[in-house]
């Protein structure tokens, strides 16, 4: 206690010292810089002092250095280390413990189902929530998994840790014999904790040992420019039940010109609607025509395509089951001979029975040796040579075999031709009128004109090797169009008024006929366009009335559509007219005149059998009626 008291006492004591007003602070003033005497400064490094600075500055910055390529190590290990973690370790999913495996042939045949099983086993930790199994493979033998592809999808639920799902598919490929088919086996599937998606993916292939349809394509393997091909296309069916709406498109190459083809095609002139394919049953088209505008050493492909008819464009293969590719080698000729019509050279020319032919052959010798015996043939045919009008002043014309005939006979030269020696030889013909009270209507009127060339080359010794070639010809004659335009006032199917001579300032009425007739080939898409001149005015009546003849007010134009014109027609048959009435008030500028009543009226139509348009021009007509046979002399001219 005592103690305790003292310790108290003490500390009380040094309060009051403390606190206390009389309390002085001792400072003690401690000067513990020293002054000596000033020193000079250099103004520049000391040889010893800059290197010991360099020295010490590499030092640290070494240190540096190593201190963040340390960093950046440590920081990629440590990155590899949580994606490591993330994508393999613990209880992550990763796709590469994920196996899709499918049992079932290699090989099929095209259009029939092929099983298949699919297994998929999950080797990962953790279970695949909300798998979806996606099987892809191509519809149509022409396309691939790019293109027009059948999807198939089953849902699988959860495949848990360690499980494995067996799936069952049926697929039908189609592809041509020999070829591979791709199919696309795709596993969608979750993992717990995540929205995304996951995808594994595998390919599985399919050898096609035998196709629905046989298709085959029978042509030449090579054929000079300009001349005519014909291809023959089989098309069999390879199954033993009935293919339904089966449809064949054939694919031209560019030069081919179409000429025709038997049977004729169901939409355009490429395809062709074989119906229900029957077992056993063959299909076979021919078509014809001719490589135009191709040169030496080209090749041209065509391509036949079978499949089942779309629902929504009947011409559209839906589902093709087979295709085939014929190549054609374009290879010059040894000899050539070209036929040119009128200064033409096409396949096919049309021209009308007023107008001559004149035929051109056109030969070149293309060899590299001389040619001897050269002959020439032009063999005319069709129901519209005039035979008594073939000429030829450098051949012969043999009318029992109805052909032309040029050799050494006629021309010396043709006895022995040089290499790349050309030449040309000529003839005419014209066509016989397309309606005779003999023999009638001719129907498609025709001149098919077929030329060859032929002639010998020495190939060893006295060994000589025939050499031909040639082409054909069509030519079709343009049905004789009629049109006939008349104005009338005594006669026709109105009463007109008004004086004859018509009289300034008084209104006279006029008939206008149009009359067509027809030949040998039907007219289609027909119109007849006139205007009227600003003072005469459409009345308005019409006769017949059922014609589909209209009048622009604002451009004064009359045009009637006619429509078909048939064959026959005025000739065989009752003729198309029309007749409509104007109305002409003479202005007394025009005393003494014969004014226009209707300008000039033009025909256009198609010749729907020569395949070229048809276009009639007939001039304007006059207050003079030449073909009113009660019409007055001086009737035409306006009085006052």
């Amino acid at each position: 206690m005592l103690e305790d008291r003292e310790k108290l006492n003490r500390i009380e004591d040094m309060k009051s010292r403390l606190f206390g007003r009389s309390y002085k602070t001792e400072i003690e003033h401690r000067n513990i810089i020293r002054h000596t005497e000033p020193k000079s400064v250099p103004d520049s490094w000391r040889k010893d002092e800059e290197q010991s600075f360099i020295k010490e500055f590499s030092t640290r910055t070494s240190l540096f250095k190593k201190f963040f390529i340390f960093s950046v190590v440590f920081f990629i290990l440590a990155l590899a280390y949580a994606s490591y973690n993330f994508f393999a370790g613990g209880n992550t999913v990763s796709t590469d413990n994920i196996e899709i495996s499918v049992l079932g042939n290699t090989f099929t045949a095209g259009g029939e189902e092929l099983p298949l099983q699919i297994d998929i086993a999950n080797k990962n930790n953790t279970p695949l929530d909300l798998v979806d199994l996606v099987v892809e493979y191509p519809k149509s033998s022409a396309t691939g998994l790019s293109e027009n592809t059948e999807r198939l999808r089953q849902s699988l639920g959860t495949i848990p840790a360690g499980a494995v799902r067996s799936e069952n598919v049926k697929v039908t490929l189609f592809g041509k014999q020999g070829s591979m088919r791709p199919i696309k086996i795709s596993l969608e599937y979750r993992v717990e904790g995540s929205n995304a998606i996951f995808v594994k993916d595998k390919l599985f292939n399919i050898n096609i040992n035998s196709t629905p349809v046989n298709l085959s394509i029978d042509a030449p393997a090579e054929i000079s420019p300009n001349q005519d091909v014909v291809l023959e296309v089989k098309a069999t069916l390879n199954a033993n039940k009935v293919l339904p709406s089966m449809l064949l498109r054939l694919d031209y190459p560019a030069g081919f010109q179409f000429a025709l083809a038997k049977p004729a095609p169901s939409f355009g002139n490429n395809v062709w609607n074989l119906g229900d394919l029957a077992p056993s049953v063959e299909h076979s088209i021919s078509i014809t025509g001719k490589m135009i505008d191709v040169f030496d050493g080209e090749e041209k492909t065509f391509r036949a395509w079978t499949g089942t008819q779309s629902p929504s464009d009947k011409s559209a293969i839906e589902v093709i089951f087979n295709s085939i590719d014929h190549t054609l080698a374009i290879k010059k000729a040894f000899i050539e001979a070209k036929l040119f019509i009128n200064g033409v050279y096409q396949r096919e020319y049309a021209t009308n029975t007023i107008t001559p032919i004149q035929g051109e052959i056109r030969w070149t010798n293309n060899l590299d040796t001389k040619i001897n015996d050269l002959e020439i043939k032009a063999k005319i045919s069709g129901n519209a040579v005039d035979r008594r009008t073939i000429n030829s002043r450098e051949g012969f014309y043999d009318s029992l075999a109805d052909s032309v005939i040029w050799d050494k006979n006629y021309i010396n030269d043709f006895a022995s031709v040089n290499p790349g020696d050309s030449g040309s030889v000529r003839f005419s013909i014209s066509s016989l009128s397309l309606f005779s009270a003999i023999g009638g209507m001719l129907s498609e009127p025709t001149m098919n004109i077929e030329i060859s060339i032929a002639g010998k080359q020495a190939i060893e010794g006295n060994i000589l090797k025939t050499l031909s070639n040639g082409e054909t010809k069509i030519v079709r004659i343009i049905s004789d169009v009629g049109f006939a335009n008349k104005i009338l006032y005594y006669s026709g199917a109105f009463q007109n008024t008004g004086t004859i001579p018509p009289k300034a300032e008084k209104e006279t009425t006029y008939t206008v006929v149009w009359t067509l007739s027809n030949t040998a080939n039907s007219i289609s898409n027909t119109k007849i366009k006139s205007t009227l001149p600003p003072w005469v005015r459409f009345v308005g009546v019409i006769s017949p009335a059922s014609e589909n003849l209209d009048y622009n007010a604002s451009t004064k134009e009359i045009v009637w559509n006619v429509g078909a014109i048939p064959r026959g027609a005025g000739i065989t048959t009752k003729e198309k007219e029309v007749a409509f009435q104007v109305a002409f008030i003479p202005s007394l500028s025009q005393i003494g005149n014969a004014p226009t009543l209707i300008n000039d009226a033009i025909l256009t139509g198609h010749d729907d059998f020569a395949n070229v348009n048809v276009r009639i021009n007939k001039s304007s007509l006059n207050t003079n009626l030449t073909n009113d046979p009660l019409f007055p002399s001086g009737g035409d001219r306006v009085t006052e």
